[in-house]
């Protein structure tokens, strides 16, 4: 916030309706809103000759439940041609991970248009929570196929068992006796007492 003030940003933010820490956070590099699970559920208008339309109901992936509802209009719209004009939103819940500290395998079925046409393909992904391993993902289409966010599609989520991942990179870790070096050790004293700011030998942190 300081330094938004010292560069004389704050008054441009607010007049453009941008809060000061997110101009912070943009003049600091920071990195897009984590995506989030959410679990929309709408259905076309009740009309007089159809009282009680179908309901349906799409998890998805989003920074935000605007986008999310955003979403849920534009598939909804593809598969059972019906708008947002002509439907309703029932519910828009956000779906937090039961053990957001256990590890798990995910696959994705994913479809995403290429530089060559619509193509299907499948990642798995090693990550804490669904939406995490949502995020690793999108990085990793841009990286290697420069597939945009907007493109991309996530036909299935599911967690995968260890004996059924097919990816080598996520095999590798599928190991209870796996070991990683520690080539950088910081010795440090063991009270605050015993510190120094100079040393007569130089210390070693290769082993």
């Amino acid at each position: 916030r300081d330094l938004v003030r010292s560069r004389g940003l704050g008054d441009v933010y607010k007049r453009q309706g941008i809060n000061a820490e997110y101009g912070l956070s943009l003049l600091a590099g920071a990195a897009m809103p984590l995506h989030r699970e959410f679990q929309v559920i709408g259905r076309r208008r009740p009309t007089p000759t159809d009282k009680n339309p179908k309901i349906f109901r799409m998890r998805l992936f989003a920074p935000n439940s605007v986008l999310a509802k955003s979403r849920f209009w534009y598939f909804l719209c593809q598969v059972h041609k019906v708008k947002k004009n002509t439907g309703e939103i029932l519910a828009c819940n956000q779906i937090s991970d039961p053990n957001p500290t256990v590890i798990k395998n995910f696959g994705f079925w994913l479809r995403y248009d290429s530089r060559m046409g619509t193509t299907n393909i499948y990642k798995e992904y090693r990550d804490l929570t669904r939406c995490d391993a949502v995020d690793q993902m999108y990085n990793d289409m841009a990286a290697r196929h420069r597939a945009r966010n907007r493109s991309i599609q996530i036909l299935d989520l599911k967690p995968i068992a260890a004996k059924n991942t097919r990816r080598p990179n996520i095999k590798q870790f599928h190991n209870a006796a796996i070991r990683f070096p520690l080539p950088h050790r910081v010795m440090r004293t063991p009270s605050r007492k015993f510190r120094n700011t100079f040393r007569a030998t130089k210390p070693s942190t290769f082993h």
